[in-house]
Formats: structure tokens, C-alpha cells, sequence
């Protein structure tokens, strides 16, 4: 059957269209529940709702217990919804995934039925995928992740004051789950007042200026001292770890290279960031913050960034992440100390 994106998704649920069968699948969970939640909304009566919503986990389900989920009429409504999660924990020849293949060949008109896959298995399961609506849920890009960011707040009742929601996603990154944790302790405040960038500091546990951002910034616009000075304040944040920051370092370097190559064939200004923008949309990488204050950064960095120069901080930044996830000679902060240096001694050279 035809895949649909999260935005078709919930474009065709407010028509009142509803599919059958969906599959959902993809590494962001946050978006997966938001969509469920949604469906749920718009399918079924509140009133009747624990009466015609089913919720099982695929491992629990006996091939009699799906076909009574699956064929069980509605009670007073017009459909029911069945929710099977976790059902990566179908194996391709179990007795309860042959007997809902098999439905899936004639599903009920009266049942929509909602297949959620955990974030941990990456894979797209084809057999599942060619018989239900497939409904991909990928990591959310920085800019996504800040319109959700205020909806969220808004439902939640959370004012910001000027930069207070940027530094929020500069602490967080685009990682949905980690803004919603920080939204919920924001949303435990007294109300009635905005949320101070101060406030958010204190929160989060990451000052303005202190964020794996503002460390990435300093490395790669050549200010090394800053960026050890920051490496200890950085690695104690929640959630930071060497392998982080190395990847984020590591993507960024592959996106400036790409503005190198057009700012070597003379594209400069505002040219060459829409070139830079163009590139980051079609590759969609995950970690990096607002697209169009990326880009700018690159287009302003590509002047020191000689083709020389990004080979060898590459290799030197894969050797580090090798290192990372395999020694234990070395500490972390050592491992990036050393790498920061060794890139700000390749601008010395391309200079």
C-alpha cells in the first residue's frame, strides 16, 4: 500500500479519511504517540472510547487473540481502533504474525488497526510495509523540532521571554524526548510569569554560551582556547558524551566541505548559503540546530576551510571517534582537548 509522511498523516486524519491498517516506524517515538494520540481524537467518540479502543503488545498475542481484536465489532460507533505495539518482536515465522498477514489481506471495514514499532529497530518491515499504510517517523530537524516546541508550550500554558525557547533547543538539540522532559519540569513552575533564559539555565544545567553548540562554534571558527576551557563544563551536561560532540563536529565538517566546493567555484554571500541550505535539506542529518543559522556559519567558516584542511580534520576527527568507542587509556576530555588543538594547528597550515 502507498506510504504516507507524518504531515499527509495527520492532513488525511482531519478529512475524517482513515486507512485500514497503518504501520508506524522510525526512530522519533515522540512524533509516533502525538500521531497515535491524534488518530485516536479524530476516530473514535470520547464517550465510547474504552469501549472500542484495544491496546496489546505483539508479543503477548496468540493467533486467537488476534483474530477476536481484529474482527470484534464496535459497540455503538462506527469503528474501533486496535493498537499492537512493540510488534518488531513478531519473528517472520511466528503462528500470531502468519495469522495477521493473513488478515491484512481482507482487515475489517469497522476496525482501524495501528501497528507501532519501537525506535530501537531501525529496519522497515517490507511485509508489513506493502500491506498497511507505512508511516516513516524520522528524527525531527532542528527546525521541526522548534515548531513543536511551541506547540507544546502553548498546550502547556509556557510563556518564553526573547531567546528563553532558542537556548532551550540550543541545550537540547532537535531530540524531542529531551524537550519534553525539560517542558514538563518548566510546566511544574508557578504560572503566570515567562520563562527567562536565566531560569532555563538553571533548569537544564547548561548556561547560555556553555552548550555543545557554542564548543562546536569555537572549534570550528578557530578559537581553541575557548573550546578546552568549555570541553569539562560541556561533558558534564546531561546527556553529552565525547562520541556526541565528536559526531556533531564530524557533521558539521561534512556540511562545510560541501560549501567549500561552491565557494571555490566562486559562489559567495547569500548564494552560497542557499547552496549550503539546499544541501542540508536534501540530506536531512540529525543533531545540527536551526538550519538557517547553520548555514550561515558555513558560508562564513568556508574561507578558512581550504580543501587541505577539511581532509585532515576529518581523518582527525574519525580517529577520534574510533578512539572514543574503543580505548580506555584515555579520558574524554583529553581525546577532544587534543583534537581541538590538532584542527587549530590546521589552520596555522592552510594560513
Amino acid at each position: 500500500m502507498p506510504s504516507q509522511t507524518f504531515r499527509e498523516l495527520g492532513t488525511a486524519l482531519k478529512k475524517g479519511a482513515f486507512e485500514p491498517v497503518y504501520y508506524f516506524h522510525g526512530p522519533e517515538d515522540v512524533l509516533k504517540e502525538d500521531a497515535l494520540r491524534f488518530l485516536l481524537d479524530r476516530a473514535l467518540d470520547p464517550a465510547l472510547r474504552d469501549f472500542n479502543l484495544d491496546q496489546r503488545s505483539a508479543g503477548q498475542l496468540d493467533p486467537e487473540a488476534i483474530e477476536s481484536l481484529c474482527s470484534t465489532l464496535p459497540m455503538m460507533a462506527e469503528r474501533r481502533v486496535v493498537v499492537i505495539r512493540d510488534v518488531e518482536q513478531w519473528k517472520r515465522k511466528t503462528k500470531a504474525r502468519t495469522t495477521f498477514l493473513a488478515y491484512l489481506e481482507r482487515p475489517s471495514p469497522e476496525t482501524i488497526v495501528v501497528l507501532v514499532q519501537g525506535a530501537a529497530e531501525e529496519g522497515e518491515d517490507k511485509e508489513l510495509a506493502r500491506l498497511a499504510v507505512s508511516v516513516c517517523f524520522a528524527p525531527a530537524t532542528a527546525s521541526e523540532a522548534e515548531k513543536w516546541l511551541a506547540r507544546q508550550a502553548a498546550s502547556l500554558g509556557i510563556v518564553f521571554s526573547t531567546g528563553a525557547a532558542e537556548h532551550l533547543l540550543r541545550c537540547t538539540g532537535p531530540d524531542l524526548s529531551a524537550i519534553r522532559l525539560e517542558l514538563d519540569k518548566l510546566a511544574a513552575l508557578p504560572a503566570g510569569s515567562e520563562i527567562t533564559v536565566e531560569q532555563i539555565g538553571d533548569l537544564v544545567g547548561v548556561r547560555r554560551g556553555e552548550t555543545i553548540f557554542d564548543w562546536r562554534d569555537a572549534v570550528i571558527g578557530g578559537e581553541p582556547g575557548k573550546a578546552v576551557a568549555l570541553l569539562g563544563r560541556v561533558l558534564d551536561q546531561p546527556g553529552v558524551s565525547g562520541v556526541k560532540l565528536v559526531t556533531l563536529l564530524g557533521t558539521t565538517l561534512v556540511g562545510l566541505g560541501v560549501t567549500r566546493a561552491a565557494y571555490d567555484r566562486g559562489t559567495r554571500g547569500a548564494a552560497l548559503e542557499r547552496l549550503a541550505f539546499d544541501a542540508l535539506r536534501a540530506a536531512r542529518p540529525f543533531g545540527l540546530g536551526n538550519w538557517k543559522d547553520e548555514t550561515a556559519r558555513w558560508a562564513r567558516w568556508s574561507a578558512a576551510w581550504p580543501p587541505s584542511r577539511l581532509r585532515d580534520a576529518l581523518v582527525a576527527t574519525l580517529a577520534t571517534d574510533r578512539a572514543l568507542k574503543s580505548t580506555t587509556l584515555s579520558d574524554e576530555r583529553g581525546l577532544l582537548a587534543d583534537l581541538t588543538m590538532t584542527l587549530a594547528l590546521g589552520r596555522q597550515a592552510a594560513a
